[in-house]
C-alpha cells in the first residue's frame, strides 16, 4: 500500500466532485473504477470520456472506468472514496459491505451530518463497516470541483486518526496542482466542512438583501466563532479551524459563485421559496439537510450558535430573512472572546 502506483482505487459517486477526483487521479496514472448511480452518466462517460450531467466539458482519463455496479466499484480495493451526497451515504455503504477487502481504506469527501443520528460522514462509515473503523479517513478543504477538474491550484487536508493512512492519503491525492497536508483531527476537518455550508446559506441571504460586504465580513467570522464552538465541545482541536477545513473552506464557500450553498441563501434572499429553489437544481445543497442536524444537535449539546439557528428557522419554521437579521443584530451585547478558546 506505500507503492502508490500501484493502489487499487475506487471512487463511489459520480458527482462533480467525484468525477473531479477521478479525473484527477486518472491524469496521475492511476487506473481507478468510478461509480454512478445515474445510467446517462455511465453513458456519457463511456462513450463521450465527459459526465455531462455534473462536470460538462471536462475531458476524461482513459484510465477511469465507470461502471453503475457498486460492488466491481469497491471490491478488492485498496482505497474507496465516497462521494455520495450525506443523505445516503449510510445506504450506500451498507450495499458495499460484502465487497470490501478487509484492510481497504475509506475516505469520504462528502460534506454533511446525519440528520438522526447527527454523525459525520466518517462516523456513518464507521458505523456501517465497523470492521474498518480504524482505517476511516476524510479528505476537505476549500475546494470547487470545476477548479480543480481544470487544474487549478487546490489545497486540502487529509485527516485520519492513523497517521499513517493519512500520509498515505497525501501520497495518493498530492499533484503539482493539488496540494494535501495531513492531520489526525478527523471531527474537527468534518466539522468544518459540514457546518460552514449552513454559514454559507446565511451569506447568501445576505447578499440576496444587498446587506453589504461590511454584514458579509461580519456573518463568516461569528460563522466560524460558531464552528469553532461546536467543534470544541465534540473534542475538536481548535487550531484545525484556522486551517483549510475551518476558515479556508468556510470563506470559499461563503463568498465563491461556484457555491450551491450560497446560491440557495442568495435566492431566499431575493425572495425565492425553498421548493422553488431546490426544484430548479440538478446538484445538493448540502446546507440545506445540514442546518436541521447542527439546529438539532446544538441544542442537545447545549451549543450557542445563532446564526445556524436563524439558517433553521428561515428554511423550515417561515422566519423571513429581514427579520432574522434583526434578531441577530439585536440580541443581548456580549464580549467579543467570549466562549471562544
Amino acid at each position: 500500500m506505500n507503492d502508490a502506483e500501484n493502489v487499487k482505487i475506487g471512487i463511489v459517486g459520480a458527482g462533480s466532485w467525484g468525477t473531479a477526483i477521478a479525473g484527477m487521479l486518472g491524469e496521475k496514472g492511476y487506473k481507478l473504477d468510478l461509480w454512478a448511480w445515474e445510467p446517462e452518466v455511465c453513458a456519457s462517460i463511456t462513450e463521450k470520456r465527459e459526465n455531462d450531467l455534473f462536470l460538462p466539458g471536462v475531458r476524461l482519463s482513459e484510465n477511469i472506468r465507470v461502471s453503475n455496479d457498486l460492488d466491481s466499484v469497491t471490491g478488492g480495493k485498496d482505497l474507496v472514496v465516497f462521494v455520495v451526497p450525506s443523505h445516503v451515504m449510510r445506504e450506500v455503504a451498507a450495499r458495499a459491505a460484502q465487497s470490501l477487502a478487509a484492510d481497504t481504506v475509506l475516505v469520504s469527501a462528502a460534506k454533511g451530518i446525519e440528520n438522526k443520528t447527527h454523525l459525520t460522514m466518517t462516523g456513518v462509515l464507521a458505523e456501517v463497516l465497523p470492521e474498518h473503523k480504524d482505517r476511516v479517513a476524510v479528505v476537505s478543504g476549500p475546494s470547487f470541483a470545476a477548479e480543480v477538474a481544470r487544474g487549478l491550484p487546490t489545497v486540502v487536508a487529509a485527516a485520519a486518526p492513523d497517521p499513517e493512512v493519512a500520509a498515505f492519503l497525501q501520497q495518493v491525492f498530492s499533484t503539482p496542482f493539488f496540494r494535501v497536508y495531513t492531520n489526525t483531527d478527523v471531527m474537527g476537518v468534518q466539522l468544518g466542512g459540514a457546518v460552514k455550508n449552513v454559514i454559507a446559506i446565511a451569506s447568501g441571504i445576505v447578499d440576496g438583501l444587498e446587506l453589504g460586504l461590511n454584514s458579509r465580513a461580519a456573518l463568516i467570522t461569528r460563522g466560524l466563532t460558531e464552528i469553532r464552538r461546536l467543534g470544541l465541545k465534540l473534542g475538536a482541536n481548535a487550531h484545525t479551524f484556522a486551517g483549510l477545513s475551518g476558515v479556508g473552506d468556510l470563506v470559499l464557500t461563503c463568498t465563491g459563485a461556484l457555491s450551491r450553498n450560497h446560491t440557495v441563501g442568495k435566492m431566499i434572499g431575493q425572495g425565492k421559496s425553498l421548493d422553488e429553489i431546490l426544484s430548479s437544481m440538478s446538484m445538493v445543497a448540502e446546507g440545506v439537510r445540514t442546518a436541521r442536524s447542527v439546529y438539532n444537535l446544538s441544542n442537545k449539546i447545549n451549543v450557542e450558535m445563532p446564526i445556524a439557528h436563524s439558517v433553521y428557522q428561515v428554511l423550515y419554521e417561515s422566519l423571513k430573512p429581514g427579520e432574522a437579521v434583526y434578531q441577530l443584530m439585536t440580541r443581548t451585547l456580549k464580549s467579543e472572546l467570549e466562549d471562544v478558546e
